[in-house]
């Protein structure tokens, strides 16, 4: 009894703290979105100085979308209106990993330091993905997708900004309801009922080949950060390696099946390949420093 009441006193706990979490920066993120639009976004690619539309894509990406999945029609949109190749692809691989939801819930759960090394680590490959991939010529990898722009709807418009990041949030927390729901149970579960010293045998923290191995695992099974942090934060609590937890989620978040699916829409086989490849060496390397250094 006196366990199945600690129980449901941590999952109510981290339930209600991320729910609020979560619902008060996608409140302040949809404020800033009507601000950042798709036109504005390509402006600032644009840029005379070639080498700074790097870092702009790598910053506008982490202001952007919540999941990897809705990245892509905005990058379509990108690619459709021209906007530089290499910028676009730092904006693709930032806006899924850090964008504020993600950093913020890993601050909450797992501390300041560790975000910071994750925001540097991940921003840093973003910009080197772009500058990479444009040396290798991936541009020419790109499929000749052209997207219909709508009109802007006027109705909308006369709303009130604040009404609108209101639903924003609520449409954007109530897809992931779900996932919030289950990976709060699972962390739950894991706080109170798995022993320790089963996480630490089987994916303790010097036990570094469960790295690369969490980062492959993480794209099949698409697991939201909504879910996984929660669950991290347990399985970091029992003595599994942050370095995993790290791989699992940018592995999860970065390079999910839809993900994949609908970039296929967008890119060659040879684009696809080089970009879940690229996700792979981000999570396992990033894993791997994170291990390291803390």
């Amino acid at each position: 009894m006196i366990d199945l009441l600690g129980f449901l006193k941590t999952f109510l706990t981290l339930f209600v703290e991320l729910t609020a979490l979560f619902i008060v920066i996608s409140f302040l993120v949809s404020l800033l979105q009507q601000k950042v639009t798709e036109d504005k976004i390509k402006r600032v690619l644009e840029r005379p100085n070639k080498w700074s539309g790097y870092f702009y894509g790598t910053g506008l990406g982490a202001l952007t979308p919540f999941c990897s999945c809705s990245t892509i029609p905005i990058l379509a949109g990108l690619l459709s209106s021209k906007a530089p190749f290499g910028p676009s692809m730092s904006f693709l691989i930032a806006s899924p990993l850090l964008n504020p939801v993600i950093v913020i819930l890993l601050w909450t759960l797992l501390g300041w330091e560790l975000t910071l090394y994750y925001i540097v680590i991940v921003g840093l490959f973003s910009i080197l993905i772009g500058v990479v991939w444009e040396a290798l010529g991936l541009h020419n990898s790109v499929k000749n997708v052209k997207v219909r722009k709508h009109q802007s709807d006027q109705k909308q418009e006369a709303v009130p900004k604040w009404k609108i990041a209101l639903q924003d949030a609520w449409a954007f927390f109530y897809p992931v309801l779900p996932f919030l729901v289950i990976g709060v149970f699972i962390g739950a579960f894991i706080y109170d009922f798995v022993p320790q010293d089963v996480i630490a045998r089987y994916a303790g923290g010097d036990q570094l080949w469960t790295i690369p191995v969490a980062s492959i695992l993480g794209v099949p099974m698409y697991i939201r950060a909504e879910a996984i942090l929660p669950i991290g934060d347990a399985l970091v609590s029992k003595g599994m390696g942050i370095g995993a937890v790290i791989a699992l989620l940018i592995g999860g978040a970065g390079a999910s099946i839809p993900e994949v699916v609908l970039l296929n829409k967008l890119f060659k086989p040879k684009l696809v390949i080089a970009f879940v490849f690229s996700i792979l060496v981000v999570a396992t390397t990033t894993g791997l420093i994170v291990q390291t250094v803390l």
